[in-house]
């Protein structure tokens, strides 16, 4: 899978959001309450049309994941924060179509973009994500270990926040 911006026709808010009706109607579910709540978020975030700052992640047919990832100074760090927030998932996961194996591996191909994004185009030492739920959290706990080779110099999780920075040799390799 992969974290793709928002911004092509085949990925708007508008085309998502339409496969995820069909998804959850085809599971029963009326999307019109369903859709209640954090979808009214992105119509929010796209009123205007696009939003540069809307990711999803897609396996090529579907999309499985939408977040919002921000670029910016935080007085915390020294350097540019990866921010991610509103994550919301397919309604697959929400109604159980699909088990929580593939929700736990859809949750870190997600991060694992951010992280991605974070060496790429949105150059970034530090990443705060913002989990749909502090229970995801059980998904990443094996990251907070201290290895050699860990692209991680510090990550801490606490409750629905994952705040972790990148080795700094890491980064000068990615850039070089």
């Amino acid at each position: 899978m992969r974290l793709l911006p928002m911004k092509d026709p085949d990925r708007s808010w508008r085309s998502i959001k339409g496969q995820w009706r069909k998804d959850a109607e085809a599971a029963g579910e009326d999307f019109s309450t369903f859709s209640q709540g954090s979808y009214a978020t992105y119509d929010g975030l796209t009123k205007d049309g696009e939003n540069l700052n809307l990711y999803c992640l897609s396996d090529g047919e579907r999309v499985h994941a939408a977040c919002q990832v921000s670029r910016l100074m935080m007085s915390k760090f020294p350097g540019p924060v990866l921010r991610t927030r509103f994550i919301i998932v397919s309604p697959v996961y929400d109604l159980g179509i699909l088990d929580a194996r593939q929700y736990a591996q859809t949750m870190v191909a997600l991060f694992s973009g951010i992280v991605w994004l974070s060496r790429d185009t949105m150059t970034a030492s530090h990443i705060r994500f913002f989990l749909k739920s502090p229970a995801d959290a059980q998904f990443f706990t094996a990251l907070q270990a201290t290895t050699e080779l860990s692209p991680f110099a510090s990550f801490t999780i606490e409750g629905g926040l994952i705040e972790c920075s990148l080795k700094e040799d890491e980064i000068v390799e990615e850039m070089a």
